[in-house]
């Protein structure tokens, strides 16, 4: 089953430059082959349900295998029938937005 997941990975306790952490647990995601993208606060993740979380799983312990104490964030959408929402949603704003706004 297809599955969109907004993930935030971050270590816990690091002081404040958590960039090249950040940048460890991307590196897997990238590297995994899957539709994504990163924001300044999440990476969207889009696939099927056990490879998303596979790679969610190991982007975690890319720092927790560090001793690392590590904070995961997750927000999923499972809509069964319905694949590329990574870009979907966003073309449907857009479109939206693109439109003259009507006067009340």
């Amino acid at each position: 089953m297809n599955v969109l997941v907004a993930v935030a990975i971050a270590p816990f306790g690091m002081g404040d430059e958590l960039a090249p952490y950040v940048a460890e647990a991307i590196r897997i995601i990238r590297d995994s082959g899957l539709p994504h993208r990163t924001t300044s606060m999440f990476t969207e993740i889009e696939g099927e349900w056990d490879e998303v979380m596979a790679v969610v799983r190991d982007a975690t312990f890319v720092l927790a295998e560090q001793g690392i104490r590590t904070e995961v964030i997750l927000k999923a959408d499972v809509r069964p029938g319905y694949t590329g929402t990574i870009d979907r949603k966003i073309e449907a704003v857009e479109s939206l937005l693109a439109e003259p706004t009507p006067k009340a």
